[in-house]
This record gives structure tokens, C-alpha cells and sequence, in this order.
């Protein structure tokens, strides 16, 4: 993706676990998953059971959010991305997609095959002291012209 920045898209190709919230009624849910980018389609891929919370949750509300941060052992680098999106179970030719990108990524995850979920990204705010400076964010949206 061209207008998504080559610094946002290289921190999220360079980590592999994601924070993922839900929100229904007013109760949000976390969970952590490992995620494959499709930078051409700019979408997260995990995967998930569908008796998950966070899966149920989406059968009512299936806007998401989450977070993906760099650890470090050491103190003074804040690097992250904060995320929106619409999540889905992946279909058809988006599931011939997903898991070509996914099962490249995660080989292992053949041996336990889960139905596998786009996170189809429409807002990003990028942090990295280290590459920004301190307290500068890149903020990304989806243009829906």
C-alpha cells in the first residue's frame, strides 16, 4: 500500500503478535494472536476458533482494535502501532490468499489448522521515538472514495 508508509509497513512485516479488543454491550475483550500483513490487500490474517469469545463477539459487532509493540529489554524506545479495522472470517479466494501469506509466515500452523480472519485495516497511528522522536505519531486512515 503506497499511501500506508514505508515505516508503518516495515514495523508490522517485522513483528508477529498482535493485541486484538472486541466490544459487545458495552464489555470489551482482549486476546493476543499471531498475525501474517497482506500488504497488497493491507489486512492482518490470524487465526481463531469459532468458539472464542472475541469470534462470538464479531457475530454481533466486528469493528476491532488493537495494538502491535515492539519489546525491548531496554528502557527509552516506545515503538507501536494502534489499529481499527473490520474483521471477518476469510472466504473463497481471500481464504486462497490468507493462507498462502499466513501458512509462508507460520508453517507450524498446518499441523493445526484454524479458520483463518482478515482484519481489514482502516485507521493507523504509528509511535516510534527512536524514528519520529519523542511524542511524534504517523496516523494513517483508509480512504473510502
Amino acid at each position: 500500500m503506497k499511501d500506508l508508509g514505508k515505516n508503518i509497513i516495515r514495523f508490522i512485516k517485522t513483528q508477529q503478535i498482535l493485541s486484538l479488543s472486541t466490544c459487545v454491550d458495552g464489555i470489551p475483550h482482549s486476546c493476543n494472536c499471531f498475525y501474517a500483513y497482506d500488504a497488497k490487500n493491507n489486512w492482518l490474517i490470524c487465526t481463531s476458533e469459532h468458539e472464542t469469545k472475541h469470534i462470538n463477539d464479531l457475530k454481533t459487532n466486528n469493528k476491532v482494535s488493537g495494538t502491535i509493540y515492539l519489546f525491548k529489554k531496554f528502557r527509552g524506545i516506545v515503538a507501536g502501532i494502534q489499529f481499527n479495522g473490520t474483521m471477518y472470517q476469510a472466504l473463497d479466494q481471500k481464504l486462497k490468499r490468507a493462507e498462502k501469506i499466513y501458512y509462508k509466515r507460520f508453517p507450524f500452523a498446518k499441523k493445526h489448522p484454524a479458520p483463518l480472519w482478515i482484519i481489514d485495516l482502516e485507521k493507523i497511528k504509528f509511535t516510534h521515538n527512536k524514528l519520529l522522536g519523542f511524542g511524534k505519531k504517523l496516523v494513517w486512515e483508509k480512504n473510502t472514495d
